[in-house]
This record gives structure tokens, C-alpha cells and sequence, in this order.
């Protein structure tokens, strides 16, 4: 079993992907071609994405029944003790290299001040 999932691709390759895949929504292909047949698949995905995001699962002899690739995609697979896990970004981490703002100094406001203490 093969499943490919594209996101932002041209409709071309969408096409392409048909004459071997169904389509069972929009950008998600599924089918059960040979592993020559969609190792060539995927180099044709890989070549004609252009700025889209693709991931291939498919399944093989190993622990999971299952493996996938990406490309292009901030996810990416990370092999641990033989089990094949997904690396997500961490969101805490700033994606610009803008300086962060100080925080704002400790302590009262002249406001705060005023509605406490009546002044």
C-alpha cells in the first residue's frame, strides 16, 4: 500500500500521479504499486513539487509494517531505536531573527499607584 499526500503542488503533478494512484480527496493518492514503481513515483513528486509539500508512506518489512518520507515538510522523520518517529518544530522556538522585547520594568505604575493608594 502507498499513499501520497501533496500540499501547494501544481496540477500537473496531480495528474501525473493518477495514471498509477487514486485519489481519494484532494491531494491524497493511495494505491499499491510496486516499490520500483513508487521509488520512481516519489523522484518525480520530489522534482515537480516546486515551492509544495509532499509525504510518501508506504508499506515494508520492518518493525511498524510501515515507512514515509517528506519533502520539504518541517516535519521530518527521525529514526529511534528502529522505530521511525516524527520530528515536530518546537513552537516555542522564534522563526525570525527580530530582537525580543524587554519586558516592562518591575514594580508600580504611576496609575496603579493612584487607584491603590488614592493620590
Amino acid at each position: 500500500m502507498t499513499v501520497i499526500v501533496l500540499t501547494n503542488c501544481p496540477a500537473g503533478l496531480r495528474g501525473f500521479l493518477t495514471r498509477w494512484l487514486l485519489e481519494i480527496s484532494a491531494g491524497v493518492f493511495i494505491g499499491n504499486p510496486s516499490a520500483r514503481v513508487h521509488d520512481v513515483l516519489w523522484d518525480e513528486v520530489r522534482q515537480y513539487a516546486n515551492q509544495g509539500r509532499a509525504l510518501l508512506a508506504h508499506t515494508t518489512d520492518n518493525e511498524q509494517g510501515f515507512t514515509f518520507r517528506t519533502y520539504d515538510h518541517a516535519w521530518h522523520p527521525v529514526d529511534h531505536e528502529g522505530v521511525t518517529l516524527i520530528r515536530r518544530p518546537n513552537p516555542n522556538t522564534p522563526t525570525s531573527t527580530l530582537p525580543t522585547p524587554s519586558p516592562p520594568p518591575k514594580g508600580w505604575s504611576r496609575v496603579a499607584k493612584r487607584r491603590r493608594f488614592g493620590r
